[in-house]
C-alpha cells in the first residue's frame, strides 16, 4: 500500500485501472464492472478476510478449494464486492488486513503469519450490432496480488510453539512455490513439455495460483531485501529464489 507521499503497487495499479475504465466507459461506450475478493492462507487453511461476523472473537470459517473444468481452481463460498474507485478498494483492504493473522517474532513485531491473495476481476462488456441484431461481447480479466508470508530463520525470529509451527508451514509453502516456478521454467525450455509434472497441489497456495503461474497469464515477483549484514543469508536466499 505504501504511504501517502510514496504509494505502493496496489494504489498505483488501481489508479491506472479506474482511469482506463473511465476512458472505456466515456469514449468507447464499454460497460465496465470491477469486483474484488480478499483471503488468506494460514497453515494451509483458507479464510475469507472480508467475511462479515458480528462476534469478533469467533473462529474464522475455513473455506474449500474447488476446481472448475474451464476456469481452474477457485475458493468456494468466497465473498466478492463491486468497487467503483480506489477509495472503495482501500476500505476493503484495510478491513481485510485487520482480520489477517499476524504475530510478533524476534525479527518483526507484526510478522505476517499467512499468505494473502487480493483479487481484482475486471469485466468489459460492449454491445456489437450485426445484421441489425445486438450482441454482447464480454472480456474478463483477473489479477491476483499476492503478499507472501515472510520466511524467517528460527534462530533469528526466536519462535517456539505455535509460532514455530506457523513458520514451518510458511517455509514449506514457499518451498513448493519455488519448486513449481522452477519446473515451469524448465518445461518452457524443454522439447518434452508433457513429461514434466508440475506439483501444483502440493500446497494450497500453488494450487490456487495454478492459472496465474502456468495458464494464460503473466507473472511478476517483487522481493524485499535488507541492507543489514545480520540478514545477509536471508537476502542471498531471497535473491536466489
Amino acid at each position: 500500500m505504501g504511504r501517502a507521499n510514496d504509494t505502493g503497487i496496489i494504489p498505483r495499479f488501481c489508479a491506472e485501472l479506474f482511469s482506463r475504465a473511465e476512458m472505456l466507459t466515456t469514449k468507447k461506450k464499454v460497460k465496465v464492472n470491477v469486483e474484488i475478493s480478499f483471503f488468506e492462507i494460514y497453515k494451509e487453511k483458507i479464510h475469507d478476510l472480508l467475511a462479515s461476523t458480528k462476534d469478533k472473537g469467533a473462529k474464522k470459517a475455513t473455506l474449500k478449494v474447488r476446481e472448475h473444468p474451464v476456469l481452474g481452481p477457485y475458493v468456494e463460498g468466497l465473498s466478492t464486492y463491486v468497487v467503483n474507485s480506489f477509495e472503495d478498494v482501500e476500505g476493503w483492504i484495510t478491513l481485510g488486513n485487520k482480520n489477517r493473522a499476524t504475530a510478533a517474532t524476534g525479527m518483526n513485531d507484526k510478522s505476517s503469519r499467512s499468505h494473502s491473495v487480493f483479487t481484482i476481476v475486471l469485466s468489459q462488456t460492449k454491445i456489437d450490432t450485426t445484421e441489425g441484431q445486438a450482441h454482447d461481447h464480454c472480456v474478463n480479466s483477473k489479477i491476483n496480488l499476492v503478499d507472501l508470508a515472510g520466511s524467517e530463520r528460527q534462530s533469528l525470529a526466536n519462535t517456539s510453539g505455535e509460532r514455530l509451527r506457523e513458520g514451518a508451514s510458511i517455509n514449506k509453502s514457499l518451498l513448493t512455490l519455488g519448486k513449481v516456478i522452477s519446473l515451469l521454467c524448465d518445461r518452457s525450455q524443454s522439447s518434452k513439455k508433457s513429461k514434466i509434472f508440475i506439483p501444483y497441489r502440493e500446497s494450497v497456495l500453488t494450487w490456487l495460483l495454478k492459472e496465474s503461474l502456468g495458464g494464460n497469464s503473466k507473472t511478476a515477483m517483487i522481493a524485499t531485501i535488507s541492507p543489514s549484514n545480520q540478514h545477509i543469508e536471508e537476502t542471498l536466499s531471497t535473491l536466489r529464489y
